[in-house]
């Protein structure tokens, strides 16, 4: 629901009100005995209309409709009757009537030109934007996910959403039109409710695996809207937070009208999407002998088990099917909404329960909301959100995944004894993932109570007065233990940790908003200040060899060697001044402009503050006479251009700092400790600074049946936060300093189609985004290397770095061709790989070159909605075309040593009967060699969700329910794609590693279903 929505149900309940007292009035004594009786129904489904106002003209005379639809007059007018019908959402109907009873259609608004949506420190007219604002269709709001951002997955043009762990709860990567810094934050700022939030994850240094994502803590089900603020003239108004765009949530609100108690609920079944194919036990034996007997072939082809033995073998453990499950996802929310003329609530409590597709992995949420809004005096309104919600999660260990992949097949999970095998048998040590996933204690236990509340007060006639107090409270428990009967607890007889986030943060907010018109003249000015402080303190503690493994981590003071505890805190402050003025001239010329002054604590002394313009224009055409009259067919037509500047200050705190650290010394037996120069300082270490330019046009046409949005922009990114080499002589090997620049430029098309009307209607969103990604200059030279990526001037971030493969060497061309395996003693068998340089041999130092990027040549969103009756049917296909990901599980599957399973390509590699142009020879010790055969296309389309629903004709029940719908939802449950991993879907989450996939949590296609009763 919208703003509008809103405060037009309470002005619509007002009126409502006040009609039915004029009506009791008039049929106390009509003059005339005259009835209309009809019915208000929906145009496009059937559907009767409740709460629709019929309006008698010439008098003030009005009722609203009940919930079949139905109303009725009594009125001293004779027929006909000139009416006109309104409801929220749907096209004003004037007609005349002269026959009784009725049926009057409404037509559902779908321009949304008269739609409010959120903006920055207030609202707005979607026609009257001169920015470029994106809303999340409705549809995608009801996905059963975990956190809010992945809701945002194909349904905004410009964001790119990507998983970083399909772990329950786990996180997503966004990028806004493309990400820009290198070392400093690429995520957008998330507003809700008018708090400012930067979704980071904080480590305690405790536990393993990756971090529960902070927003899983907000509940999606309260979710009434989201909005996307991508251009600088939309979030230049958040000044040194706005380079990488802002996500503004709005939460569920009151509604006027008798309270409304309603509870959605749905039980559903997770599995992987897929399971990667890898060698059984008897192939896997065949491979451990050959490679045995290539290493040393005195010792006899069959030095690991004999023929026999090898034929006698099965499939041997399948590590992945011992992992993976098929697991339960519950979600139940009860709600409750109503309010009067004065005062509107929202209510809600959710519970949700995700278990993994891994075994003890699990996710819960259980979640409280209120949001209150008041009107208590004429000239003042006050409102409150609160939320509090618990997070519980059960977290896989880091490397599990991998580990389940290269674990032997001929090994067990157990040993005859019914003890756990402790690890791998053979030469490369890792444990058995089993017994790491069902005995280590991994746990997660968070507190977020996230609220603001605020008081508007009407000075004068369009003068409002705004305070908003906000607070965000964070509270994290993480708990790690390892039994000593597991390998990994073994060494040190068991091991626990306990860590502890605590954090706050709290906002002021005062802004002065007037609102004026006069003659064809409109005017919207907002001034205000900002202040935001943050606090966070983090601790650890932990101890080793214990006694008994029973009482887990709750008796630190039972180990006999304790860990070396640590803590740690910091704090920030940001204060800013802002302004904007929207100007409009007969609704048909625009112009914005907006300025925000941000002072923070996180920058150098000559560079804490910082100035954030913005300048946009923009011509509704389709108000010129000109146009009406030679282009009939077009209902809007809007021309947009934008400029500004905005920042980027996630750097962490304290780096224009000299500070320093702690050392620990041994001296005459006893340890001292002394403190060192942690950096180099820098009193003028600023902001990244963005400058975007935007263009855009927006129309409509054939009665608003189809809508059409095109922005072509262009980001320049300077002065990025790098550590810079110094020289060695400083003492010091780097030093942060601004220096350097990306640039992203690209176009975004998103269309809305109402493609077919009436009993039967089909609406389409799409939405298609065009980015490229380019460093402009970088530190004191042109590149650099980091892993196996290259930041390269004229390149674009996300660029792999490595080796070009050439082939096999086969039988004969030792002698030729042996110099470019990179082997002291080349062998047939062996890889081949291209001599960059040119100096007629191989060597991973300097015949690297660049193997691709992960960077995608567009990606898109489809969403398609179906209603029939009571019948409705929506899915979204999402797809991503032309990056590529780093694949670091095939690299180890392909290792083809017998000391860990290999891929089931395997079977294909290379020998002597066949000699294989793709997969070398068994070897013992090979020496891993990136390369581009790791570097993937990892171009996918797939249907992302999918809704059926079936709502039940309100006469079945209108004795007992208001409302009744039965749901079916799907979650990732088509995917297309050539890609060999688990997921083409999937990113470190790193801004310069980016599309690596290397043992993250496989993402999980899902099936539920679910009942929404309103009573």
């Amino acid at each position: 629901m919208k703003i509008n929505g809103v405060w037009g149900y309470s002005w619509l309940f007002l009126l409502s009100l006040l009609a039915t007292l004029s009506a009791q009035g008039q049929q106390t004594s009509p003059i005339i005995n005259a009835s209309l009786v009809g019915k208000v129904i929906d145009a496009t489904t059937r559907e009767p209309i409740e709460g629709a106002t019929v309006q008698l003209e010439a008098v003030t005379h009005s009722v609203k409709t009940d919930a079949e639809g139905q109303f009725q007059f009594v009125t001293g007018q004779k027929l006909p009757f000139a009416v006109t019908v309104s409801y929220v959402g749907y096209e004003q109907q004037k007609l005349v009537i002269s026959i009784s009873p009725t049926v009057i259609e409404l037509e559902p608004k779908i321009s949304g030109l008269d739609e409010v949506v959120v903006v920055g420190y207030g609202a707005i007219k979607r026609k009257d934007l001169t920015g470029s604002v994106a809303s999340l269709p409705n549809e995608l709001l009801k996905q059963n996910v975990s956190s809010l951002d992945q809701a945002l997955k194909g349904g905004i043009s410009g964001v790119q959403v990507t998983q970083t762990s399909g772990q329950p709860g786990g996180g997503v990567s966004i990028r806004i039109r493309g990400g820009a810094s290198i070392q400093g934050g690429n995520e957008p700022l998330y507003v809700i409710d008018g708090f400012p939030v930067y979704n980071q994850t904080e480590n305690t240094g405790v536990g393993s695996g990756a971090t529960i994502n902070p927003l899983a803590s907000i509940n999606p089900s309260d979710i009434e809207s989201i909005e996307v603020l991508k251009d600088a003239s939309a979030t230049a108004i958040y000044g040194s937070r706005g380079a990488n765009g802002v996500v503004l949530v709005t939460t569920k609100k009151g509604s006027a009208g008798g309270a409304k108690l309603t509870y959605d609920g749905s039980l559903g079944s997770q599995s992987v999407i897929k399971t990667i194919d890898v060698l059984g036990a008897r192939d896997f034996a065949t491979l451990r002998n050959e490679v045995l007997f290539d290493a040393n072939p005195s010792r006899g082809q069959y030095q690991y088990l004999s023929q026999n033995d090898v034929d006698a073998l099965g499939e041997g453990t399948n590590w992945q099917k011992q992992a993976f499950r098929t697991a339960p996802i519950r979600n139940h929310q009860l709600s409750l909404t109503g309010g009067g003329d004065r005062v509107k609530y929202f209510l809600g409590a959710n519970y949700f329960d995700q278990e993994g597709v891994i075994v003890n992995t699990d996710f819960k949420r259980l979640g409280f909301r209120s949001n209150i809004d008041a009107r208590p005096y004429e000239r003042l309104t006050i409102g409150a959100n609160l939320s509090l919600n618990r997070t519980q999660a059960q977290i896989a260990p880091s490397g599990i995944v991998n580990s389940l992949l290269i674990m032997p097949p001929t090994a067990t999970v157990y040993e005859a004894d019914g003890s756990y095998t402790l690890r791998n048998p053979f030469e490369n040590i890792f444990a058995n993932p089993i017994a790491t996933l069902l005995e280590t204690t991994n746990e997660q236990v968070g507190l977020r109570t996230l609220g603001t509340g605020f008081a508007q007060y009407d000075i004068l006639d369009g003068l409002q007065l705004k305070v908003l107090l906000g607070v965000d409270l964070n509270t994290r428990t993480d708990k790690f233990y390892l039994p000593s009967y597991i390998y990994e607890g073994s060494v040190n007889n068991g091991r626990a940790n306990l860590g502890s986030l605590d954090y706050y943060s709290w906002l002021n907010e005062n802004t002065l908003t007037y609102n004026k018109s006069f003659n064809n003249h409109n005017l919207n000015v907002l001034l205000g200040f900002t202040q935001q402080e943050a606090r966070n303190a983090i601790f650890g503690a932990g101890a080793e060899n214990f006694v008994t493994d029973e009482l887990l981590y709750n008796s630190l003071q039972s180990g006999s060697t304790l860990l070396r505890p640590e803590s740690g805190a910091y704090a920030w402050v940001l204060h800013s001044f802002l302004s904007r003025i929207n100007y409009n001239y007969k609704n048909k010329y625009y112009a914005s402009a907006s300025i925000r002054r941000d002072g923070s604590s996180r920058f150098g002394t000559n560079n804490k503050w910082g100035n954030f313009p913005s300048l946009a224009f923009s011509w509704r055409a389709s108000e010129e006479t000109f146009v009406k009259e030679n282009l009939s067919f077009l209902n809007d037509l809007k021309l947009r251009t934008s400029f500004g500047t905005t920042g980027n200050l996630e750097i962490g705190q304290y780096q224009s700092l000299s500070t320093l650290y702690a050392l620990n010394y041994l001296i005459g037996g006893n340890i001292a400790t002394g403190f060192a120069s942690q950096r180099i300082p820098n009193e003028n270490l600023g902001w990244e600074t963005t400058y975007q330019y935007d263009a855009g046009i927006d129309f409509s046409f054939f009665r608003n049946r189809f809508q059409f949005t095109f922005d072509w922009y262009y980001k320049k990114t300077e002065d990025l936060l790098l550590n810079v080499e110094i020289p060695w002589t400083s003492g010091y090997a780097s030093s942060l300093q601004n220096y350097g620049s990306v640039e992203n430029k690209g176009v975004e098309f998103n269309l809305r189609s109402r493609n077919i009307e009436g009993e039967f209607s089909w609406s389409t969103d799409l939405n298609l985004s065009f980015n490229r990604n380019k460093v402009l200059s970088i530190g004191n030279g042109s590149s650099y290397i980091t892993g196996n990526y290259i930041i390269q001037v004229g390149k674009p971030l996300g660029t792999f770095y490595g080796t070009a493969t050439d082939g096999i060497l086969q039988q004969g061309e030792e002698a030729e061709k042996g110099v470019y395996t990179g082997n002291a003693t080349p062998k047939a068998g062996d890889r081949l790989y291209k001599d960059i340089d040119g100096d007629g041999k191989f060597t991973t130092a300097n015949d690297r070159t660049i193997i691709g990027d992960a960077q995608p040549n567009y990606f898109f969103g489809i969403t398609n909605t179906f209603n029939y009756k009571g019948i409705d049917l929506s899915f979204l296909i999402q797809g991503s075309v032309g990056n590529q990901i780093l694949n670091m599980n095939r690299q180890a599957l392909e290792m083809f040593t017998g000391q860990q399973n290999a891929s089931s390509d395997a079977l294909q590699r290379w020998t002597a009967a066949n000699p294989s142009q793709d997969y070398p020879r068994a070897k013992l010790d090979p020496a891993p060699i990136f390369s581009d055969r790791f570097v993937e296309d990892g171009s996918f389309v797939r249907v992302k969700s999918l809704q059926f629903g079936y709502t039940i004709p309100k006469g079945w029940t209108k004795n007992t329910l208001s409302n009744l719908r039965l749901y079916v939802t799907g979650q990732n449950l088509i995917t297309w794609t050539k890609y060999s991993g688990f997921d083409p879907e999937v990113t470190s989450g790193n801004n310069v590693q980016i599309g690596v996939d290397q043992g993250i949590y496989p993402a999980s296609k899902s099936f539920s279903v679910g009942a929404s009763i309103t009573f």
